[in-house]
């Protein structure tokens, strides 16, 4: 499998280049040159697998050429076998064609961790094999960054950087971050905005003397091993709910766009989905685009669903190709006018090629403190903040008799006080939650100034062999 730039400026790499690498010289998103196939005679096959088995084969066409079969089930047994739920990702249904799927029984309790445990494994080894080391440096609005902490933390050929906006995440994922340990990895609190500390990643990549000396690498959505992760729970839904004889809807928390574009790939593969809901919180750039057609940026807005008060989507770069045909100069263009005006507008065929799968929600406070609620007295079953998005969204589905799915992308517990405002309970809080509260913090505090940004990085960062940055 090769893998081309979202831009088209960039050689083709491999996977196991493109893993490391992350983002594209050209600043592009990597994409694969072509979509392997679910056929519906390998849907049929996968019926009654484990989660294990079934990402080794939906994997496995993305890494071929840098990974055996025989290997890719390996890491993935030992990486699901990590997660606390038997199914690894569970189904629960809550209303005659409705369901949730729960995709917090990871180390972390949040949905990162599906990639994130996995691509911890996929960095060790191809970096074993290369005898070098990286350095992981990445945005988070609030679960991204602990899950890939808990992937990486006491890795010998990693530091890992996470920038997250200070105070703008949970008490719980703050401290999920902080609390560790182990020295090679490093916590950075920006004052400002999750798209600033997007903002500053991306500017990190870019400088290419520092790319280059420290070997950047990044566990953000923008790395595509994020997104190939993330299109094993997809299948195995559908497969669980009828598929390939019945197609299925999701409904997806939106922020970054990194999940639902899994779908999106999984719907490419052949995977039979009906509509992916594209759900988001007050930050709606994205249930904007699906409206008009114009991408445009507003001031980023603090909710009770932080990990999606996020404007700028970086994943949607991958999407826009498609929109696109394939015209990585088109794409340059708009990322050009978005950087310089602050937004551009895709063509009425490429919307209309968009809404064939897409639909864009907007859900505010209320109706979210409202989803919560009913979710719990209907259920007994408590949704953090997120997904209560994903559910208030799920509601305006066309087809009541259409199977929809939300994607569960937190334990309820992350975000205690959102859901004691709605239901006027706490949720109960998992152990390994709770022995965080009496664990030192480590963090350091900064400005968005991506040269105090720089200098922190480099000070802190392994070198290797005397090599400076200038």
């Amino acid at each position: 499998m090769r893998y081309l730039s979202t831009r088209g400026e960039a050689p083709a790499l491999g996977f196991n280049d493109v893993l490391l690498a992350g983002l594209a010289p050209d600043g592009g998103l990597y994409v694969p040159e072509s979509w392997p196939q679910l056929a519906p005679a390998v849907l049929n096959g996968l019926v009654g697998h484990s989660y294990a088995e079934v990402a080794t084969e939906v994997i496995f066409p993305f890494v071929a050429g840098d990974l055996d079969k025989a290997t890719l089930a390996a890491l993935a047994r030992e990486t699901y076998a990590a997660f606390s739920h038997a199914a690894v990702a569970p189904l629960r249904q809550v209303g005659g064609a409705d369901w949730v799927l729960e995709l917090f029984h990871g180390p972390t309790l949040a949905f990162k961790d599906f990639a994130l445990q996995l691509l911890g494994r996929l960095f060790d080894r191809a970096l074993a094999a290369r005898g070098t080391r990286i350095t992981i440096v990445g945005a988070t609005s609030g679960d991204t960054g602990s899950a890939a902490i808990a992937g990486c933390r006491g890795r010998a050929n990693m530091d890992i950087f996470i920038l997250h906006p200070w105070g703008r995440v949970s008490e719980v994922q703050r401290r999920q971050m902080t609390t560790v340990a182990d020295a090679n990895v490093h916590n950075i609190g920006i004052d400002g905005s999750f798209d600033d500390c997007q903002a500053l990643v991306k500017a990190l990549f870019q400088d290419r003397p520092l790319r280059e000396a420290l070997h950047l690498s990044a566990v953000n959505s923008i790395n595509w091993a994020r997104v190939m992760a993330q299109i094993v729970y997809y299948v195995t839904t559908a497969v669980a709910l009828g598929a390939p004889d019945r197609a299925v809807s999701f409904a997806v928390p939106t922020g970054n766009f990194g999940d639902v574009f899994a779908g999106y790939a999984a719907s490419r593969m052949g995977l039979p989905i009906e509509r992916l809901i594209v759900a988001t919180n007050r930050n709606d750039i994205l249930a904007r685009f699906f409206a008009s057609g114009e991408y445009r940026v507003g001031e980023v807005t603090p909710t009770i669903s932080p990990s999606m008060d996020i404007q700028v989507a970086s994943n949607f770069e991958r999407l826009l190709l498609d929109l696109h045909d394939g015209d990585g100069g088109a794409v340059v263009r708009d990322m050009t006018k978005l950087r310089d005006d602050g937004g551009f507008r895709v063509s009425a065929r490429s919307l209309e090629k968009a809404r064939r799968l897409f639909d864009g929600h907007r859900v505010d406070e209320s109706e979210t403190k409202a989803a919560i609620a009913t979710t719990y007295s209907e259920t007994g079953w408590l949704a953090d903040p997120h997904t209560a998005v994903g559910l208030a969204a799920a509601r305006l589905r066309h087809d009541p008799r259409q199977p929809t799915v939300t994607l569960a992308t937190a334990h309820a517990a992350k975000f205690p006080d959102a859901v004691e405002a709605a239901v006027g309970i706490r949720p109960e809080v998992p152990r390994r939650l709770a022995e965080l509260a009496g664990l030192p913090e480590r963090c350091a505090q900064l400005k968005a100034d991506f040269g105090a940004v720089k200098d922190f990085i480099v000070k802190h960062a392994w070198l290797g062999q005397g090599t400076t940055v200038t």
